[in-house]
C-alpha cells in the first residue's frame, strides 16, 4: 500500500547540508514545520549502514563500518521526516529507500545542489539536463517504494527548459516537486526568480513546493506572501530556519536564547 503525505498548504525545514540533522528538524517541528527534510545523504554512504535500534535514546541509527552515525531518527518525527538522497542511479537509490522505508515518510531525489563534489558525482545539479537518467530514477522509486516520492530541482536559464523538465518529472508519478528558484550558478545574492516558480506551478498537476525565498522572509507572515508570489502550494526554506528557528511559529520569532536551549534539550 502507498503512503500518502498531503504536500499542499505546508510549510517545510528544506534540506541543507551539516543543518538538517535531527535535533534541528525536531526544533523545527516544535516551532510549527509541517515536514522536515534531513540533509542530503549520499547513496553510496547510506547503503554501507547497518540500521541500529538504539533503545537507550530511544532512536533508530544507520552507521557505517567506522561507527559514525550517518542518520538519526526517532518516534517524534514519524510521517513527517522526509530522506533527501544524492544519487545519479536507479538501482541505489531503489536500495536507499528499501533500506529506511520503515523510518521516514518520504523520499526526496536532490537533484539541485550546485556544489562541486554533488555535480563532479553526476548528482544534484548535474541531473537538471539529463532528461533521461531523471526519468529512470525517479520512476524506479516510484514504482518500488512505497513511499511518496518527491524531487527538488533548480529552475533552468530558459523557462521553456524549466516546465518541460517539470512535465517530465510529473510524469513518472512524483508527489510533488520543489524548486529553488536560482539556477545553479546563482548565488543568495541573486534574486530568486519567483515568477518562474509560478509559471511551473501553473504548469504541472502536482503541489509545487517554493524555495529560495529566505532573503524574503523574515517573519512568519512573510512565508505566506512568498507562497503567493510564487503561486506555489507549499515554502520550504532553511537559511532563515537556521538563523532563527521560531520562524515557523504562527506566533512569532522568540529570543534566540530561548531557541539555543531548545536545540539543547533536542541534542542531548
Amino acid at each position: 500500500m502507498t503512503l500518502s503525505i498531503d504536500y499542499e498548504n505546508k510549510v517545510i525545514l528544506a534540506p541543507m547540508v551539516r543543518i538538517g540533522t535531527l535535533p534541528m528538524r525536531l526544533l523545527a517541528l516544535h516551532y510549527g514545520a509541517d515536514l522536515v527534510y534531513t540533509e542530503e545523504l549520499i547513496d553510496y554512504r547510506l547503503l554501507k549502514c547497518q540500521r541500529i535500534d538504539n533503545k537507550v535514546l530511544g532512536t533508530v541509527d544507520f552507521v557505517d563500518d567506522d561507527h559514525q552515525i550517518v542518520f538519526r531518527t526517532c518516534e517524534k518525527e514519524k510521517g513527517r521526516n522526509i530522506l533527501q538522497i544524492g544519487t545519479c542511479n536507479p538501482e541505489r537509490a531503489v536500495q536507499v529507500a528499501k533500506l529506511v522505508e520503515r523510518d521516514v515518510a518520504g523520499i526526496d531525489v536532490n537533484m539541485g545542489c550546485p556544489k562541486e563534489f554533488s555535480i563532479k558525482g553526476g548528482m544534484g545539479a548535474a541531473l537538471l539536463t539529463q532528461a533521461e537518467k531523471v526519468k529512470d530514477i525517479l520512476t524506479a522509486l516510484v514504482q518500488s517504494t512505497d513511499l511518496p516520492v518527491t524531487c527538488k530541482i533548480r529552475v533552468l536559464e530558459k523557462l521553456a527548459d524549466t516546465l518541460a523538465l517539470g512535465k517530465l518529472i510529473e510524469s513518472t508519478g512524483v508527489k510533488a516537486i520543489a524548486v529553488h528558484g536560482r539556477t545553479k550558478e546563482e548565488r543568495p545574492q541573486h534574486a530568486n526568480r519567483n515568477a518562474v516558480i509560478k509559471a511551473l506551478a501553473g504548469h504541472v498537476g502536482i503541489p509545487v513546493i517554493a524555495n529560495g525565498g529566505s532573503g524574503e522572509i523574515t517573519c512568519y507572515e512573510d512565508i505566506e506572501r512568498f507562497r503567493q508570489a510564487t503561486g506555489a502550494s507549499s515554502v520550504m526554506l532553511a537559511r532563515q530556519a537556521e538563523s532563527n528557528c521560531s520562524i515557523f511559529s504562527k506566533e512569532g520569532k522568540k529570543p534566540i536564547d530561548d531557541i539555543i536551549e531548545q536545540y539543547l534539550i533536542y541534542a542531548i
